[in-house]
């Protein structure tokens, strides 16, 4: 995960995506749109596998004012749908959706030849992720999309393997965790 303003430039995003490659990262994950379209398709040339990550960007959160669904708006809606599309033309090689409506998460995960993760983007992605400590109900803050898997298991390995088994079996994320 690119630090925020670690790529406020071209040079900037070039210098330290090397650095966390060479640290050992295997790939680079970059908030923001069709801003970072340039430095998508440098980092892919010299060979930089990246994750762009749309909706709700966490590293913009004093911009955008509150944790709340993204893409709710047809406006906002075909940005998000836009932007992955130009950001998967660059050369992203994954998407993450993070905290959009459910059908907007499974449209741009049609529309996309690269898989799309969700995060709280509803059941039709081609993967989901959660945080750790959303898994296991650690977070002050209880985003909808999220689950405590600890709940009904006696160990965080058991509550992890929950959370795996949810996904693979397609019980989780359910409409309870999705956003209309």
């Amino acid at each position: 995960d690119m630090p925020f303003m670690s790529y406020k430039t071209l040079d900037d995003a070039l210098i330290n995506a090397t650095k966390l490659m060479q640290s050992g990262a295997e790939i680079i994950k970059i908030e923001g749109g069709k801003w970072v379209e340039k430095i998508i398709k440098e980092l892919s040339v010299r060979g930089i596998p990246t994750c762009c990550h749309l909706g709700l960007t966490p590293q913009y959160i004093h911009k955008l004012g509150s944790y709340g669904v993204r893409g709710k708006g047809q406006d906002e809606a075909n940005t998000i749908k836009s932007d992955s599309m130009i950001l998967e033309k660059a050369g992203a090689d994954f998407l993450l959706l993070e905290c959009v409506p459910k059908l907007l998460g499974e449209e741009i995960t049609k529309a996309l030849e690269i898989p799309v993760i969700g995060i709280g983007a509803g059941g039709q992605t081609d993967g989901q992720v959660l945080v750790t400590h959303d898994i296991l109900g650690l977070s002050e803050l209880t985003p909808k999309f999220t689950k405590n898997f600890l709940t009904d298991a006696n160990s965080i390995k058991e509550a992890i393997e929950c959370y795996k088994e949810a996904v693979l079996s397609g019980k989780f994320p359910s409409s309870e965790n999705s956003f209309d």
